[in-house]
């Protein structure tokens, strides 16, 4: 088994799981592979043996059987970077609140390997979406893809901006509001759902298009069929606005058209039997439960 562990823990007690992880991996014959800079705060506070290590551009491949991501579904969101194209499945351990993509708790950390090696979990692939600009922007050049949403939002102003937007060559409409989020099923649990947006099962083939506080009152969040082109322009008061990638942002001028569609590559998440999609639903957003006392 080859396991490779990444990780942006700020909590020093979080480590500590880290270490009941390694003691886990050591009941069964496991290559362990430590992000490099994970690896180094590792080090720093843990008496540990020497690991291999792998950075952005070298170390891991297609051979791993499993990628574990310490923290929240932020650094589940960097992890994505890491892995691409490779098909590496990925587990996530939360090291802080409960979240939608990094759904292991802390305390149940052995279970990631326990669970892994009894064959009680499915791998889930997670749909990307995709951005394009002519020219290609350069903060976005060789990681132009998403698993939770991309977002066109103001920049440098308290007005609104105007996003007029195109699905398959035909006009749609065009949103004033503070920004327009387009999301993934994955995404839809995201800055989409705190924007109103519904929440999409994982597997569906859909992409949510959900206004930000627009001020035209009848605009609501669309779901559409996810082999759709999206073509955005934005226009307003300033010259330019921001275009993010889950939390990677570029400065964009006002102008230049945005193309979003379907990536071809996908994520694959490990989901167990013990922490389904909708078991998290559940305990996320308190589903079921009687309030009333």
């Amino acid at each position: 088994m080859k396991v490779a562990i990444y990780g942006q823990t700020y909590s020093d007690n979080a480590l500590d799981y880290v270490v009941e992880l390694l003691d886990e991996l050591s009941t069964i014959p496991a290559e362990i592979y430590f992000e490099k800079e994970f690896y180094q705060l590792l080090e720093k506070s843990r008496t540990v043996k020497e690991f291999e290590v792998f950075t952005a551009e070298s170390g891991l491949d297609n051979s791993f059987d499993m990628f574990v991501s310490f923290g929240g579904d932020g650094t589940i969101l960097r992890a994505i970077t890491y892995v691409r194209d490779l098909n590496i499945p990925i587990v996530g351990v939360n090291t802080g609140r409960l979240g939608f993509l990094s759904t292991f708790k802390k305390e149940d950390v052995r279970k990631v390997v326990k669970e892994f090696v009894s064959g009680d979990y499915t791998i889930v692939e997670r749909s990307l979406v995709e951005v394009h600009t002519e020219p290609q922007l350069p903060e976005f050049e060789n990681l132009n893809f998403a698993l939770n949403e991309v977002t066109v939002s103001r920049k440098d102003t308290t007005s609104m901006i105007t996003v007029e937007t195109h699905l398959n060559g035909e006009y749609l409409t065009s949103y004033w509001a503070d920004g327009l989020i387009v999301a993934t099923p994955t995404g839809s649990t995201g800055y989409s759902l705190s924007c109103g947006g519904p929440v999409i099962a994982p597997t569906a083939k859909s992409l949510i298009l959900t206004p930000i506080a627009p001020h035209n009152l009848n605009a609501r969040p669309l779901v559409i069929s996810d082999d759709t082109e999206i073509r955005l322009k934005v226009s307003g008061r300033e010259e330019n606005h921001l275009v993010s990638l889950d939390s990677r942002i570029a400065t964009v001028e006002n102008g230049r058209e945005i193309r979003i569609k379907k990536s071809a590559i996908t994520i694959k998440m490990i989901e167990y039997t013990s922490e389904s999609f909708l078991k998290t639903l559940r305990n996320k957003l308190l589903w079921g439960e009687d309030k009333r006392n």
